[in-house]
């Protein structure tokens, strides 16, 4: 029974000081052993508390175990397995110690059964991920990896605030449904909201995961969004204003992902788009869409991290990733295009790929509960997924024009890692059945009827045909060599333009004041030396030294008195 008391994150961050104090061989095995010892020992673990005490007047409960955290908490060991095979060939101590303390972190979140314990771990997500930002060691890296954690940690401050308001007004700091009846709610839902990149809160996400390390962008995907994605599915179920919250992260990114140059960031663009499919499945409420998002999530993080880890390879073996400066690859990375298809094919949703038996859910729950706008808005989405991430990844990167790079397959862990999330896109697309025994409710849903099939197909046969007429005409957005900027130019530009100015202004006026000062005591100074004014003697430059050392002397004296009869 003693292994059943260990939390999931325990043995990642036992593996992260492993990781900083060995190397080689020694460290990448134990590196790999880990998820999958991990992962052995969660599936036996049954539902309950299994970790609690007391801290002040509250019950804390840092390990709970229930379907919906163990839906979470497999995947998550699935992505850190994959990540990390995939990050064999790295040598870098410092992405290895902190993607370990990462995934652990991910972890303890979705396993924490108090507020309390969410925020320690929603902070040490933001500590730990920011070093696979930084150690790209570029100055882009270094900006982008500073805005990104002043980012995620005003979420876990709001976060704090909110739920030292729920303690105060419920006298419990359990972590379950909160919902929006006051201030506690209000806060933890935005503290949430700026981690799952809601609306005008997303670019620390398009920002940073592009300037991360190629393997550190595998990570990055996996886990801090569906943390998010987690928290709102556990307190906020049913809430209306997600279904249109999510319903408008399922459509923006789309004008964006499609005129994106950068290949990465059209990928950080689509993670948006997938995250809104989840966050309407949340927001509908019902047993079939919060199995929708669950399972969505799940789906999610490995086909889209497949996706990363074939544009990774290509930026490791290229040194690029802009589609301007790409096409022709399938002659010589063979192996990576065939796996990076299979991911386009997974996050399009094709029949018998494993984002059709998961994005379905989610739109048949918005039929049946009477979201036909929401419904239509998800029709468009899926499209325009296809169009960017189905379509545009891999034409630009290994067809299109030949580039003339002649660049091959990357290291074996890599193909190895690309290897097995391809095998679950289609395994799980195939037999769908696992994942769903897995899910937290029961709901008979079958994917394969001829309705969703029919429909699923004829979309996608309409985009590709779209993409193809205006590419032909050549009315398809260009790979132009530049970066797009959404709401980030707020603060990369405006904030930055007023801050100048207004620092300027703050500068001007000060400089002025102490003109202003210099200026009256030059005026003063002149007046006491001027020999023709009769208190001239008092500071005459023919004045004794003594008699000025004694006049110091008594406003000393005078001062200590006064300082000691008050």
């Amino acid at each position: 029974m003693w292994m059943i008391e260990i939390p999931p994150f325990v043995p990642f961050f036992i593996g992260g000081l492993i990781a900083l104090l060995t190397s080689g061989v020694l460290r990448n095995f134990i590196m790999v052993s880990i998820p999958i010892i991990s992962a052995l020992h969660l599936w036996m673990v049954p539902d309950g508390i299994h970790l609690q005490f007391a801290f002040l007047e509250y019950q804390l409960q840092p390990y709970r175990v229930d379907k919906l955290s163990l839906m979470f908490g497999y995947v998550f060991h699935i992505a850190a397995l994959i990540a990390i095979i995939y990050s064999l060939h790295v040598r870098d101590t410092m992405q290895q110690v902190a993607a370990m303390l990462y995934a652990g972190s991910g972890l303890g979140a979705v396993f924490a059964g108090d507020l309390l314990t969410l925020f320690v771990f929603w902070e040490c997500l933001a500590f730990t991920s920011v070093f696979l930002i930084w150690a790209r060691r570029t100055q882009r890296a270094q900006v982008a990896g500073m805005r990104y954690l002043i980012i995620q940690v005003l979420s876990g401050v709001i976060l704090l605030a909110g739920a030292l308001f729920y303690a105060a007004e419920n006298g419990t700091l359990e972590f379950g449904y909160i919902g929006l009846d006051g201030i506690a709610g209000w806060l933890i839902f935005i503290a949430f909201g700026i981690k799952c990149a809601f609306p005008m809160a997303h670019n620390w996400l398009t920002d940073a995961y592009p300037e991360a390390t190629v393997t550190g962008t595998v990570f990055l995907s996996a886990f801090t969004t569906k943390v998010a994605v987690y928290a709102l599915a556990r307190a906020y179920p049913g809430t209306e204003l997600l279904v249109y919250i999510g319903a408008a992260m399922t459509c923006f990114p789309i004008f964006f992902a499609v005129i994106e140059n950068d290949l990465r960031r059209v990928l950080a663009y689509s993670l948006i788009n997938q995250v809104g499919f989840m966050v309407v499945g949340i927001g509908i409420g019902t047993a079939l869409a919060i199995n929708g998002a669950v399972s969505h999530a799940f789906n999610d993080v490995i086909f889209k991290g497949l996706l990363f880890m074939s544009m990774g390879a290509v930026l490791h073996m290229t040194g690029r990733i802009n589609g301007s400066d790409l096409g022709g690859l399938y002659k010589t990375m063979p192996k990576t295009t065939v796996l990076c298809i299979v991911g386009a094919a997974s996050i399009s949703a094709f029949p018998l790929f494993s984002g059709f038996v998961s994005k379905s859910m989610v739109m048949s729950a918005a039929i049946e509960e009477g979201y036909d706008w929401i419904w239509l808005m998800l029709l468009f989405a899926s499209a325009g997924v296809f169009h960017h991430a189905g379509i545009k990844i891999p034409y630009f990167a290994f067809f299109a024009h030949d580039s003339g790079l002649k660049a091959n397959d990357p290291p074996n862990n890599m193909l190895v890692a690309m290897g097995i999330a391809a095998g679950l896109c289609i395994a799980i697309g195939i037999y769908p059945e696992t994942l769903y025994s897995l899910l937290p409710y029961d709901t008979g849903y079958n994917p394969y009827d001829a309705t969703h099939v029919l429909a699923q197909t004829q979309l996608l046969f309409f985009s590709a045909l779209a993409f193809v007429w205006l590419n032909l005409r050549g009315k398809y957005p260009p790979e132009l060599r530049s970066t797009n900027l959404d709401f980030d130019w707020v603060y990369r530009r405006i904030f930055p333009t007023v801050l100048q100015a207004s620092f300027t202004s703050v500068w001007k006026l000060d400089k002025a004041i102490r003109q202003a000062l210099l200026s009256k005591l030059n005026q003063g100074l002149t007046f006491f030396s001027n020999k023709n004014n009769r208190y001239s003697s008092l500071l005459s430059r023919n004045y004794p030294a003594g008699s000025m050392v004694l006049w110091v002397l008594v406003v000393l004296a005078t001062y200590l008195f006064l300082s000691f009869i008050s």
